[in-house]
């Protein structure tokens, strides 16, 4: 099993980056990650959120495969304390083989063809964060999960 981490768009904030870096480089010593970042897709001068979701379905659809296990980070997912995130997990690292495939879609969301090709959805709070922000709390909830798992001192409670 292998967490694979889908992205639409470079960030254009270094501390994103950075933040995104550290959390991967402490998260590769518990399972292996693999960050795709999708290119961002054009639509013009004017955005048209409906044709964007759907260039970008096509940008993400093809790098799924059929035996993945693939989550959307969206609002209108379930929502996990950090133990409940780790324990779902662990469950997946002890109960299925299929690469878990989390996925941060561009400021739109996500178009019915990749909310079709979920498994499930979750989110990160009740509150918004734009998808670059988003990078780092994830990545750092991905992180801190493995230490839970682990019984390691990082979360505190």
């Amino acid at each position: 099993m292998k967490i694979i981490w889908m992205m639409i768009g470079k960030t254009d904030f270094e501390y994103v980056e950075k933040g995104v870096d550290e959390y991967l480089k402490r998260l590769k010593k518990y399972v292996p990650v693999e960050l795709m970042v999708i290119p961002d897709v054009k639509t013009g001068a004017k955005p048209n959120a409906d044709l964007l979701k759907e260039k970008e379905a096509d940008a993400i659809l093809p790098r799924i495969k059929d035996t993945d296990h693939v989550i959307l980070l969206d609002e209108r997912g379930k929502q996990y304390s950090s133990v409940g995130f780790a324990e779902w997990i662990n469950e997946q690292i002890n109960y299925s083989p299929a690469n878990l495939v989390f996925i941060i879609g561009g400021a739109y969301g996500f178009s019915e063809r990749v909310y079709q090709r979920a498994k499930s959805k979750m989110s990160l709070s009740s509150l918004t964060f734009s998808h670059q922000l988003v990078r780092v709390v994830f990545a750092e909830q991905l992180y801190r999960a493995f230490t839970i798992i682990k019984g390691e001192s990082y979360h505190h409670e």
